[in-house]
């Protein structure tokens, strides 16, 4: 790896700035430097891979994921598969099952890659429902790869789109009118049994969705059977093997990586952006394109002059909303997780709810701006998905769960939290988070060697990009989706400033780690300057 500082020196000139070593900034950069570009990546923390990173922080012994830590959108992207990171020291680990919800009575939704197990699990509890998912999943295989390429294409997504549009007849009427639906909608008209209608919900509440509003419908889709399909799979030997993977792949095509490297500034010269400022003084001439993994409220907030946006994208920015903060809980256990009722076979990702409404509850709290006294936890078992993590017979866990932006904090249900996400408020949180896991887990608490509790203001300390501790990158509600992703008219990876192109979960199609921001904007790119050179007087 690069080490810190200028490239060659003051006023360095490439084809290509990168600004962000996190997944969508090395997956551009791999595809510019394949296409036989000089490509220069700026990144301002001294360890690359954004919110995919790994860290020994809470014990010497103990692998923890600083952020993200399954990447079933990673296994279905063509933009990720195309780049075989394999080759380049990528492995991939999978736990026994790769979806399960405890419920407090004992009882497990559990979701396996063999779908006739998961079929068999369900039927079990609700007769008739194996029979639905093993349907539900057919109707998937006939259209489902063309769903998922489709939203992750620039938008409009043409040539998938029409591959879709001419595959879904095949599908049956039930899966097109399902995609229209909420995800509530969706397990009630589908399901009779708790099982498949709770791990539905659960998965729709990764993003910030209402659960009962359109859009969370194809989301748990998408995500559910992209899990059938591909599992919910782990980096061998932490997330950052995956950021590891991708530079490694990118140095060896000959570009260069410059990490403690904040940008500050971009400025436009002959109508283009050219010139990248860092805060240390050097500055870089990108001849063809600025590629910036950057959230929208630094782009087009700080890093370029108000003077040099559309007027439709300062507009556009002043409605701009992000998604929900987060806290995440980590502990290094002295054994795994003590299930009062132990699955039928250990699920890398549990989902922790009491019900499928209390999770519809917990959501609306956080989106009136209120923290939970019930929070819907997304936990991850890592050593249980991936033995490297932890000495054996012992566990690194995680759990995160979504709270109100500090900006837009009206209380605690709980009444015990200022808002003000300091160290009293983390510690309390976490308890509150350890305790829901007690109530499944009797003597969970005995086991915990080490806990670590990031908020908010933690979260963005360690990545500039999860402004107030949002991972999204800006909300997933359908009014910021799309073509008004991340303000009405773009889209696209285009910024509306000429020859800089937005890579980060900001752009189309949002978050996720699928690396689909940064395919699309070096596509952009590519294409703008091939234009370029036909038409010289086009900027």
């Amino acid at each position: 790896m690069s080490g810190t500082g200028p490239l060659h020196g003051v006023g360095e000139s490439v084809d290509a700035v990168v600004v962000g070593a996190g997944p969508n900034g090395l997956v551009a950069a791999n595809l510019l430097v394949d296409a036989g570009w000089s490509v220069v990546v700026l990144e301002a923390q001294d360890t690359l891979g954004g919110a995919v990173r790994s860290d020994r922080e809470l014990h010497p012994d103990y692998v923890q994921d600083t952020f993200s830590a399954f990447y079933p959108l990673a296994a279905a992207s063509g933009a990720i598969r195309s780049l075989h990171l394999e080759d380049h020291g990528l492995a991939w680990s999978h736990a026994p099952a790769v979806l399960g919800h405890a419920f407090a009575d004992g009882g497990w939704a559990l979701q396996d890659r063999d779908r006739e197990l998961t079929a068999r699990w369900m039927e079990d509890e609700q007769p008739g429902d194996g029979e639905a998912w093993l349907r539900l999943c057919e109707q998937w295989d006939r259209v489902g790869g063309s769903v998922v390429d489709a939203l992750l294409s620039p938008f409009p997504p043409v040539r998938a789109g029409l591959r879709g549009l001419t595959q879904l007849p095949s599908a049956g009427p039930g899966l097109v009118a399902d995609l229209l639906r909420s995800v509530i909608g969706l397990g009630d008209h589908r399901f009779r049994g708790r099982a498949p209608k709770v791990l539905l919900a659960g998965n729709a509440g990764h993003a910030d969705l209402p659960l009962d509003g359109i859009g969370s419908g194809v989301f748990a889709l998408m995500l559910t059977m992209t899990g059938q399909q591909h599992g919910f799979p782990v980096p061998v030997g932490g997330a950052g093997e995956l950021t590891q993977a991708l530079a490694r792949r990118f140095e060896a095509a000959g570009g260069e990586i410059r990490l403690g490297t904040p940008v500050v500034g971009l400025d436009l010269r002959d109508g283009r952006v050219r010139t990248v400022r860092t805060a240390g003084g050097p500055t870089y001439d990108a001849r063809r394109a600025v590629v910036a993994s950057v959230v929208a409220t630094e782009l087009y907030g700080d890093l370029v002059q108000q003077g040099d946006l559309p007027a439709r994208v300062r507009w556009g920015m002043k409605r701009f909303r992000l998604d929900p903060s987060t806290v995440k809980v980590d502990w290094a256990l002295s054994g795994p997780v003590p299930w009062a009722s132990r699955p039928a076979k250990a699920p890398g990702t549990v989902h922790v709810a009491d019900d499928r409404d209390q999770l519809v509850e917990a959501t609306a709290q956080v989106a009136a701006g209120m923290v939970p006294d019930k929070p819907f936890l997304l936990t991850g078992q890592m050593t249980t998905s991936d033995p490297t993590r932890s000495p054996a017979g012992t566990e690194s866990l995680w759990a995160y769960t979504h709270v109100p932006q500090p900006a837009e904090h009206r209380g605690d249900v709980a009444g015990e939290l200022t808002g003000r996400w300091d160290h009293d408020d983390l510690e309390r949180f976490g308890d509150r988070v350890q305790q829901r896991l007690e109530r499944l887990a009797p003597g969970f608490g005995s086991r915990v060697v080490a806990r670590r509790v990031l908020g908010p203001h933690q979260l963005e300390e360690r990545d500039a990009n999860l402004v107030g501790g949002a991972i999204n990158g800006g909300t997933s509600r359908i009014g910021q989706e799309l073509v008004l992703r991340p303000v009405p008219g773009l889209g696209r990876a285009e910024s509306g400033v000429p020859g800089l192109y937005l890579a980060s979960a900001s752009a189309h199609p949002g978050g996720g780690v699928h690396g689909a921001p940064g395919a699309n904007a070096a596509r952009a790119a590519l294409a703008h300057h091939r234009v370029r050179r036909a038409v010289p007087w086009i900027s």
